[in-house]
């Protein structure tokens, strides 16, 4: 059986029928078979978006590139300010800004 990925969207419906087959009186085993996926598919999918509906996982995936760039953009930011108090803080540790008096 070639292995298929199964699009981001499609995982909550699949869960859905897996539930509906199985509310029904089909065991796990056959109610996975009928959907396309392996058992173990099955069990690690909810983890991933299981209560999510479709129109949320879409929402997040083309939420994801905007939130990595700004966790980059903070973490950049952070970095900076940690690179400018080590500057401000002179060789015994005080703040030399008013290096004069």
């Amino acid at each position: 059986m070639p292995r298929r990925r199964h699009k981001t969207e499609e995982i909550p419906a699949k869960l859905r029928q897996a539930d509906v087959l199985m509310s029904k009186g089909r065991s796990v085993a056959d109610a996975v078979r009928a959907i396309g996926v392996t058992e173990v598919t099955c069990y690690r999918w909810p983890q991933k978006c299981g209560a999510l509906k479709t129109e949320q996982v879409k929402r997040m995936k083309e939420l994801a590139p905007e939130s990595a760039r700004l966790r980059r953009t903070v973490s950049d930011l952070t970095l900076d300010k940690m690179i400018l108090a080590d500057a401000l803080a002179g060789p015994n540790g005080r703040c030399e800004l008013n290096a004069s008096s």
